[in-house]
């Protein structure tokens, strides 16, 4: 068989096993395996295999993974999410929908200290949720805004997809991580508008507090505030580190589980029992990652050896004159594998392919990158398979039904359709911040 069409065959038969429901990671790994073997020799195959883990666990870029989710599970067991809560509701429960806009403030400000989008999705679900029900909230409006504001981790430094984008892609990861601030923001905004406007055309969907209550909320402000101090301590060593050119992603990622644990004992929330808790939780999807990552690594020689890397760059070499329409093409590829498959397997499954393609059209891959974790971060939302809605929902029970929690999502994936259109017709929101590094 030609090596050409055993490198697109090795492509169905990956495919094929992600839908039976085989871990992406074994997927990769034994398509990657066997294909090699075929296009080289069982012997060099092998190699590949006993050599690859090493290779990609030394990556020093990837050092900083673990410490990002180090601090984010400290940061989640140390109480940071409910102080930012109660800061956020004190200050915004004045506005229409003003618990919904709290929740999604706060959880704009705790993806700051997390980087993981299930994880703040957990966090904030648990706090926010059952105040919006109690207060009569709309169930669609309360649960589809925290799977929502969840997602703004996978864009906020610390973010673990865009440092594996950086990885791949070769590209500087300090750029991409300070790239994703302003579309986040603008993703944030977005949200809080919709819910503004949404809750004052129905003000059924929020009752509002009683004006004694308000005036109880506003005597508490400065207080409830002054306990957001770790956040911003936070936020200042590693987007300012990052951005001032002081710290690399890795050393980033260092300090902040340092800044992170100094806090939670100083603040005396950090005990021997949650402090190994988070260390296993940090291990666990740290080999998680590491895992799947490996395959792609393998499979990304596969794709390379059988030729299907310079087909799909000749292919482009067609629509050259128009990259709008190759972006465009793209978006839906990732739109559709976002109903489907988890955030890291919709990355490492199509970076081998999607890379080629953008560098021979010589698309900026600092932009391509937000553009790609924009894509994923819907996919969380999107259904069958949105997993920030699994998570919320497994944090409500019984509460609220599934189809409810998509509803509400609805509204949100509306303000993802204007946000991503400003970001693919005008890179030059993305690419404000890095530019101003150099």
């Amino acid at each position: 068989m030609d090596s050409l069409i055993f490198g697109l065959v090795t492509l169905a038969i990956l495919l094929t096993l992600i839908g039976l429901r085989t871990p992406i990671g074994v997927a990769l790994g034994v398509v990657s395996v066997c294909g090699l073997a075929y296009v080289r020799n069982w012997p060099i195959a092998l190699s590949i295999l006993r050599e690859t883990p090493f290779s990609f666990a030394a990556s020093w870029d990837l050092t900083a993974i673990p410490m990002f989710l180090l601090m984010g599970a400290i940061a989640n067991q140390s109480g940071i999410s409910s102080a930012l809560f109660r800061a956020a509701r004190l200050w915004f429960s004045a506005l229409p929908g003003g618990l919904a806009v709290a929740a999604n403030m706060a959880s704009a400000g705790f993806a700051a200290a997390c980087g993981s989008s299930l994880a703040s999705a957990a966090a904030m679900g648990r706090l926010a949720i059952p105040e919006m029900l109690r207060a009569g909230y709309d169930k669609g409006l309360a649960t589809g805004v925290i799977a929502s504001a969840g997602t703004l981790s996978a864009l906020i430094p610390p973010s673990i997809l865009l440092v594996l984008y950086g990885v791949f892609a070769e590209v500087s990861i300090s750029r991409l991580l300070i790239a994703g601030v302003i579309p986040g923001l603008l993703t944030g905004a977005a949200y809080v508008v919709m819910i503004i406007l949404r809750c004052k055309m129905n003000p059924a969907l929020a009752p509002r507090l009683a004006a004694t209550d308000l005036a109880t909320l506003k005597q508490d402000r400065l207080s409830a505030l002054r306990e957001t101090w770790p956040l911003a301590l936070l936020i200042l060593g590693i987007i300012g580190g990052l951005y001032g050119g002081i710290v690399t992603p890795t050393e980033a990622g260092a300090v902040g589980a340092a800044l992170a644990l100094a806090i939670a004992v100083l603040q005396r929330r950090m005990t021997a029992g949650r402090l190994v808790e988070a260390l296993k939780e940090t291990m666990s999807v740290t080999a998680q990652i590491f895992f799947v990552g490996m395959g792609a690594v393998m499979y990304t020689r596969l794709l390379s050896l059988t030729g299907v890397s310079a087909l799909l760059v000749d292919l482009v070499g067609a629509w050259a004159g128009d990259p709008l329409l190759v972006v465009i093409a793209l978006s839906v590829v990732f739109l559709v594998l976002g109903m489907f498959l988890d955030p890291l397997g919709i990355m490492l499954i199509t970076m081998p392919v999607f890379l080629p393609m953008m560098k021979a059209l010589d698309l900026d891959l600092i932009w391509f990158g937000i553009i790609v974790v924009k894509y994923i971060e819907i996919g969380m939302i999107t259904p069958p398979m949105g997993m920030n809605v699994f998570v919320v929902k497994s944090v409500v029970g019984n509460q609220v039904p599934m189809w409810t929690i998509f509803r509400g999502v609805g509204w949100f994936l509306l303000c993802e359709v204007v946000v991503m259109t400003l970001l693919i017709a005008f890179p030059g929101i993305t690419l404000f911040l890095p530019d101003l590094m150099q």
